[in-house]
């Protein structure tokens, strides 16, 4: 598989800018399957939940309310509508895996019950090369990966609640549970 450009759903909206960041989060995926030789049917796990993750990123927040009405996501904060929005779409869509629509879902807030895909899309989304702060941690942690995915994770968890903590926003219930599961690793 390659991350050169990888292929959206018509249904996508996203701008260039969103595209890039899209390339750069699958082509990382696909490093990371590759040097740790995961077996080809999570490999493309990983590939579809790289490239599926922000494509609702750029929707307007009318149109993605619009979509989660009546669900629990209805009423979320609009930064996060995007992961479950799209998951939305892709089961309309005939997506069956549980894992990649676990990961696109919750990609911006954190899942408990993820297996590795979704763990992988959220670091992934976080340790990408074309964010601007903290550039040689994160590019430490990417390098890292795998050889030591779950210690890995647990930082970017950290990482992740601290900043949102630093910026005052809301920890959501399910970061808080992601959290917990994996501190006394």
């Amino acid at each position: 598989m390659t991350s050169a450009e990888p292929e959206l759903p018509s249904w996508a909206q996203v701008g260039e800018k969103r595209r890039a960041h899209i390339t750069r989060v699958t082509a990382l995926l696909d490093r990371w399957a590759s040097e740790m030789s995961i077996a080809s049917a999570e490999a493309a796990a990983w590939h579809d939940a790289g490239r599926w993750h922000d494509a609702l990123r750029d929707a307007s927040e009318t149109d993605l309310r619009e979509q989660l009405r009546g669900t629990s996501f209805a009423d979320s904060p609009v930064g996060v509508l995007h992961g479950p929005a799209a998951a939305a779409r892709l089961e309309l869509d005939g997506e069956k895996r549980a894992a990649v629509l676990l990961a696109v879902r919750w990609h911006t807030v954190g899942n408990a019950a993820w297996d590795h895909t979704g763990r992988a899309l959220f670091m992934a989304d976080f340790l990408e090369p074309g964010r601007a702060f903290a550039r040689e941690d994160r590019a430490f942690l990417a390098s890292l990966l795998p050889r030591d995915f779950d210690g890995v994770f647990r930082q970017v968890v950290r990482m992740r609640l601290e900043w949102t903590l630093r910026e005052g926003k809301p920890l959501f219930p399910e970061s808080i549970v992601l959290w917990n599961s994996v501190s006394g690793q």
